[in-house]
């Protein structure tokens, strides 16, 4: 069963808790079409950068998830927008974000913030130059799972997909219908 953090404690979700999330992927899935064919043009820019070390994955994940939980609290996505990759947020704006992460609206994600992560993957640059983040805050009784990956923009490692999952104690990565969101951009990969 899929448990949801209201900031009174984890609890069953209630009938009007949408933790599905299929909706916002079937509107997703165009734009993550789009993703493979405009990053896979031009990988040899982020090719040249260094790999974070493990401090500095870390706080790119925490920065990420906890810049993505205040906008879930506040329903403003303006900041999370601004610290997307440039090319993201010429195509999209705050209230795309808003709309993908309509299941997390109001649910807090901030115990993270003491927790260490766990990668299930190692850093690694993808042969699209796609920095690509894996692994899970054990923040039991649920587990946080996360899916992140950053290109380069304006210079630096800037957000362009951000997938998050939480999983309950008693469901399943096969069947688990815990809460999705998922966001991505037609990244061409140029340094603005």
């Amino acid at each position: 069963m899929t448990q949801v953090n209201d900031g009174r404690g984890i609890r069953p979700p209630t009938q009007n808790q949408n933790t599905s999330g299929a909706g916002m992927n079937r509107v997703m899935i165009g734009i993550i079409a789009a993703v493979g064919a405009a990053i896979a043009a031009s990988g040899a820019i982020a090719q040249s950068q260094p790999l974070p070390t493990p401090l500095v994955e870390e706080v790119m994940v925490k920065t990420t998830l906890l810049t993505l939980n205040d906008a879930n609290l506040t329903g403003n996505y303006d900041v999370m927008h601004a610290k997307m990759a440039g090319a993201f947020r010429e195509k999209f704006g705050p209230d795309t974000l808003k709309q993908a992460f309509t299941t997390f609206a109001g649910k807090h994600v901030d115990v993270i913030a003491a927790t260490p992560l766990v990668t299930t993957r190692e850093a690694r640059i993808g042969s699209n130059g796609v920095l690509m983040l894996r692994g899970y805050f054990d923040t039991t009784p649920s587990r946080l799972n996360y899916e992140l990956d950053y290109a380069i923009s304006e210079g630096e490692w800037k957000l362009i997909a951000i997938d998050v999952k939480v999983k309950g104690p008693s469901t399943s990565y096969a069947g688990a219908a815990g809460l999705l969101a998922h966001a991505t951009a037609d990244f061409p990969m140029a340094i603005k």
